[in-house]
Order: C-alpha cells, then structure tokens, then sequence
C-alpha cells in the first residue's frame, strides 16, 4: 500500500508581521494593528479593511516629532557662534524627563528620542536668552476600540531668561515647518486651578494628499519647556476651528507635572 504524497508547507507560513517603524527613513511611526496570516487549517486573516484614519495617525506621529523638534531647535537660531553669557538666568533647579507613560498612563512611551532627533535639532543652535539647553523628545501612543492616539513631546529643559518668548518660539517654530501650515493662531491658555500659562494652536499636516488636523500646546518656566502635539482618531479629520484646545492644554498641563522633575 503506497502512502499518499507529504504536502508542501502551507501558503501562508509563518505569520509575517511589519516594521512597526517602517515607511520613511528617519521618521518613527506608532505600531500599527495588523493581522497575521492565518494559522494552518484557517483561512488568512490577510490585511485589514483600509483603515485610513490609523494610517494617517501613524504617519502624523512622525510629523509631530520633526514639527516640534524643529519648533524649538529653528527658532533658537540666531547668531551662529556666539556664546550665551550676561546675568539674570535662573538657578537650574528643575530638568525634563521623557516617562515611561504619560497622562495619568493612557499613553505609553515608543521611543526617546532625546539623544538622536533632538540633539540633531539643538546642534548649532544658540538663543541670548537660552544657557544649557538640553533635549527631551518622546513619542508615546494610546490604544483604545477606537484606534490609535499619538503624543509626542518635544522640549527642553535648561536656564531660560524668557520664558514666554521661548514658548512662543517653540509653537512659531512648528508651523513654520515644511508640510505644515498654521490654521488657528497661538493663544494664551490658563487652565482652571492653574498658575501656569500654556500657548496653544491648530495646524494642518498634509501627507500623501491628505490633511490632518495638529492641535498643539507649549509651556516654558524658568528652566522647562516643551510642546505636546496630539493626535486621535476623533481629532484627525476634525475641523481646525471646532478642536477643544482646552483640553489640550489640560493635557499638556499633566505632562509637565509628570516629566518636570527637581535636579538632585
């Protein structure tokens, strides 16, 4: 009695899963949900519906970091090669620090990027009212049923003389930025209970043919300061004029009190 054929390994293999990070050189994106292939004896699950708004906010995430990096790191160029020295800086007493999670840990962090995108963006550059400034750049994100949510956090924390006009300079910075264009001004934010003053603005990021709404806010002390960008299923395809910037800025408001930390 003969045996029947050994068949071949089945169609699919082994599930094959994506570059989390993949699409452009040099710009980090969110992992994005994609279903493996199916297992032996199953139909393939193969790629899911076309879910534009994930996509989107995977590559809106990478245009947050090089945004806001670029906020603070363009803004601060003056004049080349001079040194920052006078009186009336602050003591540094406080510095900046990229968590693990942030906003009460709804988001989580998937790369720092303090050492690589925010040095490149600081390297050169010089402000008369900025002495030590020292990068901290994180790109978090959120999963909930209804997708993915993407935060990112550029700032730096040193000895600022201004801090006001550094945290308009960061927001000025962003929507100078190539592919971005300013759709509702900066405006003063103080939210209730608080002491500190945020500046906040809307932007719109076009990638691939589609635009996508960028709210934003940005605080500066003494010695911090950062802009927090934040994208959602909901706000993405919102209307710049209809985004709760309120919100935002409560937002940005709890990731200043959990990345500012005491020296020492």
């Amino acid at each position: 009695m003969s045996m029947p054929p050994q068949q071949s390994p089945g169609p699919y293999g082994h599930p094959q899963h994506p570059n989390p990070y993949g699409g452009h050189p040099g710009q980090p994106y969110p992992p994005q949900p994609y279903p493996g292939q199916g297992a032996w004896g199953q139909p393939p699950m193969g790629p899911p519906r076309k879910n534009r708004t994930g996509m989107v906010i995977g590559i809106v995430a990478g245009s947050l970091v090089a945004l806001g990096v670029l906020g603070f790191g363009v803004k601060l160029l003056t004049e080349a090669g001079s040194v920052a020295s006078g009186t009336g800086f602050p003591e540094a007493r406080y510095r900046l620090t990229v968590p693990k999670t942030v906003v009460d840990g709804k988001y989580e962090l998937v790369q720092d990027l303090s050492d690589t995108e925010g040095k490149k963006a600081l390297k050169g550059s010089y402000d008369s009212k900025v002495r030590n400034p020292m990068p901290a750049v994180g790109q978090y994100t959120s999963n909930s049923p209804k997708g993915v949510s993407a935060l990112v956090v550029s700032g730096m924390y040193g000895q600022f003389k201004d801090p006001e006009a550094t945290r308009k300079q960061m927001l000025a910075g962003a929507a100078d930025a190539e592919g971005a264009s300013l759709a509702a001004p900066a405006r003063d934010i103080t939210p209730a209970g608080s002491d500190v003053t945020l500046s906040c603005q809307v932007l719109v990021a076009r990638q691939g043919g589609v635009d996508t709404t960028l709210p934003m806010c940005a605080w500066a002390d003494e010695n911090t300061g950062a802009s927090v960008g934040v994208v959602t299923p909901e706000t993405a395809q919102q209307k710049p004029a209809s985004i709760d910037l309120a919100k935002v800025a409560e937002t940005t408001l709890k990731v200043r009190a959990e990345s500012r930390q005491p020296i020492g």
